[in-house]
């Protein structure tokens, strides 16, 4: 899960019992009384408060324990069905957005154009009415719904779920993200204006869906997106790193000595985005006269094999690779993920030429740098599995059942 131990002992709580459940680290009363050390009767209790939230359900019987025979033991698990998730992953022109269980599974999915430059307002306004159609389709009420998470192109916040000086987010800078999408949720799809809504960086929640996901083992796990813009996504011991403030991961503006005289969308010159990002190579494509505006143009060019395009995305990969082996060097990740429209093969080929060597021999000695799995739905993916996990945490279990009344 996310390496919370949880509380033992007679502290523990009915939240706690439920993480054991989660992870699968105690299955049955009887484990969850060793693993606790509480006693019967109060395991009985406090499960009896999940069960009545609807929260947890009665599996098949486990095996039996002891060598005299006997009943099975009932196993215990979570039951994903009573709730919801929403979630949206926005680009600079494209979005997507999903109806997740509290498993991760997509139940309903819808992408399409949506412009970040049309402003907040109206691109979360969008946000609420396809998330009304989406559940329609899944034919869940909107009350199923437990929490939103959305995945942004910026630094955000999180204790406010604002974004913080965004450079390819215009208008969107310190916006209330989680207002505006609450009411629009409620608007279109008839739902609590005041639902959880979750807001962090894209490339964040791509790194923690594709850890959970398919490197749940690795404890230092690295992520780059490259799109129209350029940003990495850490995660150390199953938890997202920020930094203090929501600023960890943005390496698409630090300096590199080639692009001196390049312009970023921050305003500043040399920037690695402003040479090697999707929206760099689209640039450079345009200016020889290859119809291209963006990111995703660059990323059709390159699944059509266009020599110029992969020739381009070959010298990017080069140039992140260079910065991102001083990033090898400092995290010693076990995996270092290549995401984003430019995450194919030229693009990979260029990163390892120079990672590897620029990098010292030691950090790279154990590192696995590959692609994404989980593709276009990994923000999605991230995103929906943030939701759960804040709200499942057992602290906070602990006011939800205060607050249904169990």
């Amino acid at each position: 899960m996310n390496g919370r131990a949880g509380r033992v002992g007679n502290q523990a709580s009915a939240g706690d019992l439920l993480e054991l459940v989660r992870s699968g680290r105690a299955t049955t009363r009887g484990a969850l009384q060793q693993a606790t050390g509480l006693s019967r009767a109060t395991v009985g209790q406090r499960l009896d408060r999940l069960f009545r939230a609807g929260w947890l359900r009665e599996g098949a019987g486990g095996p039996v324990d002891s060598p005299l025979g006997g009943r099975p033991s009932i196993t215990l698990e979570f039951d994903d069905a009573h709730a919801v998730v929403l979630a949206a992953d926005l680009d600079t022109r494209h979005a997507r957005a999903a109806v997740l269980s509290l498993t991760g599974e997509i139940l309903a999915e819808q992408a399409g154009l949506l412009v970040l430059g049309d402003g907040p307002g109206a691109v979360l306004g969008e946000l609420g009415h396809w998330f009304a159609e989406l559940l329609r389709k899944t034919g869940r009420p909107a009350d199923a719904v437990c929490g939103i998470g959305l995945a942004v192109p910026g630094p955000v916040d999180r204790d406010t779920g604002r974004v913080v000086q965004p450079p390819i987010m215009p208008g969107w800078d310190g916006y209330d993200i989680r207002g505006r999408l609450g009411r629009a949720f409620a608007e279109h799809a008839h739902g609590r204006a005041d639902v959880p809504v979750l807001v962090d960086n894209d490339a964040n929640l791509m790194a923690y869906g594709e850890q959970r996901t398919a490197y749940p083992d690795c404890s230092a796990f690295a992520l780059v997106k490259v799109s129209t813009g350029i940003g990495a996504g850490v995660v150390v011991g199953g938890t997202i790193y920020r930094g203090i403030d929501g600023g960890a991961g943005d390496i698409g503006h630090i300096r590199v000595p080639e692009g001196a005289d390049a312009l970023c969308r921050c305003g500043s010159y040399g920037c690695l985005a402003a040479v090697a990002s999707g929206g760099a190579v689209a640039r450079r494509l345009a200016e020889a006269g290859v119809p291209a505006a963006s990111g995703s143009d660059v990323r059709e060019l390159l699944t059509a094999g266009h020599p110029e395009a992969v020739a381009l995305a070959r010298e990017a990969g080069r140039r992140v690779g260079d910065v991102l082996a001083t990033v090898v060097t400092l995290l010693n990740p076990g995996v270092l993920m290549i995401a984003g429209d430019l995450a194919g093969t030229p693009f990979l080929t260029g990163v390892r030429e120079l990672l590897y060597q620029r990098a010292l021999p030691r950090s790279t000695a154990h590192l696995h740098v590959v692609t994404s799995r989980l593709g276009d739905r990994a923000g999605l993916i991230g995103a929906g599995a943030l939701v759960v996990e804040h709200l499942y945490a057992p602290e906070r279990v602990e006011e939800r059942l205060l607050a249904l009344g169990v």
